[in-house]
């Protein structure tokens, strides 16, 4: 049969190919075989797992067809961004480009807030740099945090006084 309704032909076809059990939904692991960074490597899985979560609208762990169609979109959005803060090309964004990154974001971001994530997030080498799952990953995280960071900074000061309890609560419901 064709695509659904309101689902790109070309997604439809390459969610069939992704579905390897042929369930009608797609998993984690089986996202993660089916997505690749420019230079070639897998999606992490804590990024696949995420992007699970976030277009799994029966709450299953899984995505259906309609999900993997929206997800695709999302991510060729994110790809364009990641290519334009890539300013040299090479397929993966440097400490200074994450740096510019973020100012043209919007965030006013440390360069130690900067060399923390990439320490975290980047493959260690001796010029760590950043891949497009994770840019995605980094991205979505402190979107989350800075909209939940905004709901307790009602005076728009930039700090607020916050519980321990009040923090975890809301670290917890964000990247979880």
């Amino acid at each position: 049969g064709g695509a659904p309704p309101g689902v790109d032909p070309e997604a439809f076809s390459w969610f069939q190919t992704v579905d390897v059990d042929h369930s009608g939904y797609i998993s984690a692991k089986e996202l993660k075989q089916a997505l690749v960074n420019n230079n070639w490597s897998s999606f992490n899985d804590e990024t696949c797992l995420l992007m699970i979560n976030m277009f799994d609208k029966t709450r299953s762990g899984r995505m259906d067809v309609f999900g993997f169609s929206a997800l695709l979109r999302f991510i060729q959005q994110w790809r364009s961004l990641f290519q334009q803060y890539d300013r040299d090309q090479s397929g993966s964004i440097s400490f200074s480009e994450l740096q510019q990154a973020f100012s043209q974001m919007g965030y006013n971001l440390s360069p130690q807030f900067s060399q923390l994530l990439l320490a975290r997030y980047a493959q260690r080498s001796p010029n760590p740099s950043i891949q497009l799952d994770r840019f995605i990953h980094i991205c979505m995280q402190l979107q989350s945090l800075t909209d939940a960071f905004r709901e307790k900074d009602t005076a728009l000061a930039g700090n607020v006084r916050l519980g321990y309890e009040d923090f975890l609560t809301m670290v917890v419901t964000r990247m979880l």
